[in-house]
């Protein structure tokens, strides 16, 4: 999809300034390349460069009205000739989230930069937690990909306002109506006809503002897009379009009028003869509300390369998104204006430390503030405070409500920790929670997830052993990955038992790669990865039953414990093992004695059997229990983790391997080569899609099988396809396939 992203601002005037070239991928501004000379000094009253009456006054750049501020993220596809900061300019995609802070005509935007990959499916579930509207960006010439249909639906569920940018209308194979379309079709949204475009591919020249009738013109020669002309429709110089424009104008109002009784009300009654009559700020003001409302999508169009219609996209994310006040957040009623923030992303600076983005839902932060980490459960004190305006880090004394903070000094908050004033704060706000109701503070998950905090992280689909340079090096390898880890939940690292290796566990290839390049970057180390290996999971056909006994004597004390235990297949899939006891366990079973129970049969399910995998979906019994007074919980652990090994090594074993959604974009020409690929890997064509002059390719295939599909690929169709993976669910291989992992895994091939 789109690509490139750069808003390069030029400043005048610090409260109003003016950016005059921005491009995107997926529209997101290119963070390395914004311009903007503000000083890092603390002499907060005086700042360089301001004199006089240039400024309004500093408390309006700082903090402005909560009314003008726009917490906004750019949604799209990814795409593989995008121009992007470093480390992903090579790779045409934006991956690691941050923000960035510019004002345009007197509001303030804060841009949260969204990966647009799906390794990084987590990092778009912690940032879209953190925004109040969202531009959805799609090429025109291909309408709703892949993970724009992922991604949308995750903003589905966190109830973000959207409006949508059809990018690369300059490019060949553009069509507004088919990506109009495909809004309409895919995404089961209304799309609402903003603005129309003038031309379409080598064409396109510019976009009509359909609410105004007017036609919005760009220079043919000119790249940063940075002049433009507006000019009324007239009869006598473009009838044609007038016509175009006033039939998608009177169809705009009769569609949000549909939308909106408040507005339907005002057309009828003093607007019904005659639509042209009707203001333009009346028709805004609806369309806001219905964005707001999520009931129809604003649609946009443009060339982001080139900065064609980006300025218009700008006015619009001041017109149509909600500012902060405008979204419902329940959970604020319960802080009672104290203080709640959200830690959305933390990386790591040489100079300064542990650097954590926060958005501020309630309250105020300043330096020296000590803050309370509900997710950490600890106190630690900020040190400084920074604006992210444009490229520069400014020193600010404080900062309100519906901003972005950018915090110095904390060492221990990770990304998706909850933020508040104090332990006391926090727990009032629980209080407040309880009274609304039990029911009725389960109900509301939007609430729990941010006094509780964080998300549902999934579980890791790659893994590779990693090892520094030389043994020497190991604790600087070890503090690197702490480092990236708080960064980045979805990173696991883990110890080998057996042979003592590092073990680095990822989303996917891209992830691991980019965790390796940083790793070399940052922190100036060159390791080495081991193969990439899949990560499969075991699971057992049938029921066992196992008994063990573990007698030792310790010093002048004896350690005696018999168990008996049951495990048999779960009809429904969960991770965790569904522990159940006898009923004449429980009689007599201790608090302290069930924990050890459960954590010794967590630990035997770590690793299964047949290749050391995680066991899934295993109901366990414990049918009985003995344990001789004195006996240390650490001896109970280790008795029922051994009997549940032996019940699994007695089951019938079947490994689960990751089945991947797949959707290929490829010209017709190359269809066939590709398809016989596609069966050579064991995959499952669903359907077979057209696509303008693309057929799109619908499937599913095991992840085994897919390492390396990019370049394979790219050689099969001369680089013109494209590709998309996302996990689907994990299911059983066939016996012949398991059988050939086996050996392949014993070296007897």
């Amino acid at each position: 999809m789109s690509n490139l992203r750069i808003f390069a601002v030029n400043h005048k005037k610090i409260s109003s300034l003016h950016i005059d070239n921005v491009c995107c991928s997926k529209i997101r501004a290119n963070l390395r390349r914004l311009k903007l000379h503000l000083p890092h000094g603390r002499n907060y009253s005086s700042l360089p460069g301001i004199i006089g009456n240039d400024v309004k006054s500093l408390h309006s750049i700082i903090s402005p009205p909560i009314t003008k501020i726009r917490n906004i993220g750019i949604m799209a596809h990814i795409d593989n000739d995008s121009s992007s900061p470093y480390p992903t300019r090579e790779r045409g995609i934006t991956i690691q989230s941050a923000a960035v802070t510019f004002d345009w005509k007197g509001y303030r935007i804060n841009l949260i930069d969204t990966p647009g990959h799906v390794d990084f499916t987590l990092e778009v579930e912690r940032c879209l937690r953190v925004l109040d509207g969202a531009v959805a960006v799609f090429d025109a010439s291909a309408g709703v990909e892949a993970q724009t249909l992922t991604v949308w639906r995750q903003a589905d569920k966190h109830k973000i306002p959207r409006i949508c940018f059809l990018n690369k209308m300059d490019k060949t194979g553009a069509s507004f109506n088919y990506a109009v379309e495909s809004i309409r079709e895919k995404l089961k949204a209304k799309p609402l006809l903003l603005q129309l475009p003038i031309g379409e591919a080598k064409t396109f020249k510019g976009v009509v503002d359909v609410v105004n009738k007017e036609k919005l013109l760009w220079n043919l020669n000119s790249d940063d897009g940075k002049n433009f002309e507006r000019k009324p429709l007239l009869e006598v110089s473009d009838p044609q379009l007038l016509k175009e424009t006033t039939e998608a104008r009177n169809a705009l109002i009769e569609q949000v009028a549909d939308l909106d009784d408040e507005f339907a009300n005002l057309v009828l009654g003093e607007f019904s003869e005659n639509f042209d009559l009707l203001p333009a700020e009346k028709l805004q003001t609806a369309v806001h509300r219905v964005t707001l409302a999520q009931t129809a999508v604003p649609v946009l169009c443009g060339s982001a390369l080139k900065n064609k219609g980006v300025q218009p996209l700008l006015d619009a994310i001041t017109m149509y998104l909600p500012s902060p006040e405008e979204r419902n957040y329940e959970f604020l009623q319960w802080y009672k204006g104290d203080l709640c923030a959200l830690a959305f992303k933390v990386l790591h600076d040489k100079q300064r430390g542990p650097l954590v983005f926060m958005r501020i839902y309630s309250g105020m932060i300043k330096p020296q503030l000590a803050i309370h980490n509900i997710n950490g459960n600890c106190t630690e004190r900020i040190s400084r405070l920074l604006l992210p305006f444009a490229d520069q880090h400014v020193e600010i004394p404080s900062l309100t409500a519906g901003n972005i903070a950018l915090t110095v000094g904390l060492k221990h908050t990770a990304t998706g920790d909850t933020i508040v004033s104090s332990k006391s704060s926090a727990l009032a706000a629980a209080r407040r929670a309880e009274r609304k109701g039990e029911k009725k503070h389960r109900e509301n998950n939007e609430a729990e997830r941010l006094l509780l905090a964080g998300v549902e992280i999934p579980e890791p689909v790659f893994f590779c052993t990693i090892e520094p340079p030389s043994m020497a090096k190991q604790p600087d390898l070890d503090h690197a990955l702490k480092c990236l880890q708080r960064e980045d939940p979805s990173l696991k690292v883990k110890l080998d038992p057996d042979s003592g290796q590092t073990i680095l566990c990822g989303m996917g290839e891209l992830h691991i790669e980019i965790i390796h390049d940083r790793i070399k970057r940052e922190y100036g180390l060159e390791t080495y990865l081991g193969p990439l290996q899949v990560a499969y999971r075991e699971t057992i056909l049938n029921s066992v039953r196992a008994t063990d006994a573990l007698d030792r004597t310790l010093g002048d004390k004896r350690h005696l414990v018999t168990v008996e235990l049951e495990a048999k297949p779960l009809e429904t899939s969960s991770l965790q093992p569904v522990i159940d006891y006898a009923q004449s366990v429980t009689q007599d079973l201790s608090q302290a004695s069930q924990e050890a129970v459960e954590n010794g049969i967590h630990s035997a399910c770590l690793q299964g059997p047949l290749l050391g995998s995680p066991i899934q979906d295993v109901a366990v019994t414990l049918h009985s229990l003995v344990i001789h007074p004195g006996t240390s919980t650490t001896m109970i652990s280790a008795c029922v983790s051994r009997c549940m090994q032996k019940a699994l090594k007695k089951a019938d074993k079947q490994i689960l391997e990751p089945l991947m959604n797949l959707e290929v974009t490829v010209p017709r020409d190359y269809l066939s080569p590709v398809l016989a690929d596609l069966a050579q890997r064991r995959g499952n064509i669903q359907e077979i899609q057209t696509r303008q002059d693309n057929k799109v390719v619908i499937g599913f295939v095991p992840l085994a099988e897919i390492m390396g599909y990019s370049t394979v690929l790219r050689t099969l169709t001369s680089g013109s396809a494209t590709f998309a993976l996302e996990l689907s669910n994990y299911q059983a291989m066939n016996p012949q396939d398991q059988s050939t992992l086996l050996s392949r895994r014993s070296g007897l091939t």
